[in-house]
């Protein structure tokens, strides 16, 4: 059997650079050298495509490039691939065809639905979610809507944009006051890695996490605080789907924000976690109902609160591309589960070939 070529893409311009790094570095190492060739495909902090042996290590080491050349996405359905700058002459481009692609990078310009777009452009089958569900997973009231389409308990929140807020600030302050109270959570509405999140313990508190969240996204979020552990579970398939054992997150600081996740790197990971066998038992099937809500392909990691009663369950999020790295809680969940990591990634390359065929099925327009 011919192997295939896989171009895993990593780094990227959102505030996960270095844990899309590390995710990749994990990745390759797992693929099934009989079955793939694999191309690096590294994204640097300002936007630019770089591929080629040294890729990756002057992504990690902060450096200009040797061994690695400027590419872009060749956007031809009839030729997926990479234009690839020639060693001879900084003019000339070479065609590099490609198979497949997995995607490693996180948060936005990557897990959005932004660069699955450009897959879908090239007719590129790709690992994970496609623009829909990738957008929508991103967007927390977007996801929230959903989650409560498919009756999933969702805490109260409100949102708004900035014109709205502006000249509006009483009215706005009012209603959180009145309709959640505090303490609560202020959030962008569209990012990842707890960036421009603040807990608000009193009215006092609001304005400057409003400000603070707003220098993120347009539209901004402000739930609920939910008193209870931090639970998370991995789901793994298309249009079957199955979830993970569940795990714990015992956060450090306050909540599970930036700091605790990437920095102070004193969180506590309990994987797999013990509950009682009706709450993991509801916990999967939600973490299912979560990915189907979403129209979500290949994996994701949705997340709750449960109650200190050991019963109430609150979802919090999907997030549609986690961190993959060998010990980063997907996977390490799956391992608990029984799915080792390599298993897991080549799985998930099969995956990707099957969305892109039924897609494949269908007409792009009306016969002539």
């Amino acid at each position: 059997m011919m192997r295939k070529t896989v171009a895993v893409f990593f780094g990227g311009r959102s505030g996960e650079h270095i844990v899309s790094l590390r995710s990749a570095a994990s990745i390759m190492k797992a693929i099934d050298p009989e079955q793939y060739d694999i191309v690096p495909v590294g994204i640097t902090r300002e936007g630019a495509w770089i591929t080629g042996p040294d890729a990756w290590l002057s992504l990690w080491e902060k450096r200009q490039p040797h061994e690695a050349f400027q590419a872009a996405l060749l956007t031809d359905p009839k030729k997926p691939g990479l234009l690839v700058q020639s060693n001879d002459s900084p003019h000339e481009w070479q065609y590099r065809p490609l198979d497949l692609a997995f995607p490693v990078l996180h948060g936005t310009y990557g897990e959005d639905g932004t660069i699955q777009g450009l897959f879908e452009m090239a007719g590129l089958p790709y690992v994970g979610s496609g623009v829909l569900s990738s957008s929508t997973g991103m967007d927390k009231v977007v996801m929230k809507i959903l989650f409560r389409e498919f009756n999933l308990p969702v805490a109260p929140y409100i949102y708004f944009y900035r014109w709205q807020w502006t000249g509006q600030e009483k009215y706005w302050l009012e209603r959180c006051s009145n309709e959640l109270g505090y303490p609560c959570f202020v959030k962008p509405s569209n990012l990842g890695s707890s960036v421009g999140i603040s807990k608000v313990h009193s009215s006092a508190e609001l304005d400057g996490a409003i400000d603070e969240a707003f220098l993120y996204d347009n539209k901004i979020v402000i739930e609920l605080f939910v008193e209870g552990r931090e639970i998370e579970c991995g789901v793994l398939g298309d249009i079957e789907a199955e979830a993970s054992r569940p795990c714990e997150v015992i956060p450090c600081n306050e909540f599970y924000d930036y700091r605790a996740k990437y920095i102070d790197d004193r969180s506590e990971l309990v994987i797999p976690v013990e509950l009682e066998p009706e709450t993991e038992r509801r916990i999967k099937s939600y973490s299912v109902k979560a990915f189907k809500a979403v129209e979500a392909s290949g994996l994701a990691r949705v997340d709750f609160f449960l109650g200190r009663d050991g019963k109430t369950i609150t979802i919090n999020e999907i997030n549609t591309l986690p961190g993959f790295t060998s010990i980063s809680m997907y996977p390490k969940m799956w391992e608990a589960s029984g799915v080792s990591y390599n298993k897991l990634v080549n799985r998930l390359l099969q995956l990707a070939e099957m969305r892109h065929h039924r897609r494949s099925l269908l007409l792009a327009a009306p016969p002539e």
